[in-house]
């Protein structure tokens, strides 16, 4: 059936608006945190795949980082394993890790190469530990309380934070027209496993790869001012005044953090989009409004 002229109209409009957007970021490389609300939802895990399918067969190269909290502390409850948290973090011992890598480089990372894939896209999943990707040490948590006369070191297991990314296993993949996706699972120097936070590995793959965009998928719709609305385009030191004033707080602190540390560390833009948002990549990437907030250098 023919489209309707108002329709088709629409239609146009919408594809010759992608173009410029399509000629600058050709080649470019764009770092997606992908968790939350669109990983949970079977419309907006279709939206998701289809945009990364997109993206790559215009000639920007994706690579996802997918978190994958809810499933591991889900697979955890079944086993009856108790999960502590400090500061937010699991406390992750040799038991609870071995579930993290089950959940997070087993089932969540492979579940969405197949996505990917369905959708007609080349994907291909892994953790860090896979050719030495994410180089991985202890994160060591300090405990500040006003009665203690120093800090103390809290122990909270294998919960490590990024040493290096070896980039020549994704330029490998990506000159091959492959879309990588990778677990957050980082190895030590040792040869330990630890888990490190998807937003902080997004980060720091962003960085490494020089990426034109990191984009961190959430459960928000932004960052948002003191009287609620949704803030756009910020300069890293209007988001440095921001933490400094306390309008950035408590959850949103470190996600905004890694977004600016990765900006200040050679990404050109970060982005704090809505996940909860169909095809919100898309919309974020090909339109000057998208559907959160963009934190540039400069």
């Amino acid at each position: 059936m023919a489209l309707d002229r108002e329709t088709a109209m629409q239609v146009s409009a919408v594809l010759s608006k992608g173009l410029p957007y399509i000629q600058r970021f050709t080649g470019k490389t764009v770092v997606i945190k992908y968790g939350g609300n669109a990983m949970e939802n079977e419309e907006l895990k279709s939206s998701f795949a289809r945009d990364v399918v997109l993206m790559k067969l215009v000639g920007i190269n994706p690579i996802v980082v997918h978190g994958g909290g809810p499933q591991i502390g889900e697979l955890l409850e079944r086993l009856n394993i108790k999960s502590n948290f400090v500061n937010g973090m699991r406390v992750t011992d040799s038991q609870t890790m071995d579930v993290v890598e089950m959940v997070l480089g087993g089932q969540v990372n492979k579940q969405i190469v197949s996505l990917i894939n369905s959708h007609g896209g080349t994907a291909v999943g892994l953790t860090g530990k896979d050719a030495n990707l994410i180089r991985a040490r202890k994160l060591e948590v300090m405990n500040r309380s006003p009665e203690l006369e120093r800090p103390e070191i809290i122990d909270i297991g294998h919960v490590g934070e990024v040493d290096s990314v070896n980039v020549e296993v994704i330029d490998m993949l990506t000159r091959s027209n492959v879309i990588p996706v990778i677990a957050p699972i980082g190895v030590g120097p040792d040869g330990a496993s630890y888990n490190i936070n998807a937003d902080l590995v997004a980060g720091k793959v962003a960085e490494a790869m020089k990426a034109e965009k990191l984009i961190l998928l959430t459960n928000v719709s932004g960052l948002k001012s003191k009287d609620g609305k949704v803030l756009t385009g910020l300069t890293a030191k209007q988001v440095n005044e921001l933490i400094e004033d306390g309008t950035i707080h408590g959850g949103m602190l470190p996600k905004i953090r890694c977004a600016l540390n990765a900006v200040e560390n050679g990404v050109r833009t970060s982005h704090i989009i809505d996940g909860r948002v169909a095809h919100a990549t898309l919309l974020e990437i090909f339109t000057d409004e998208g559907v959160g907030t963009l934190i540039s250098r400069n």
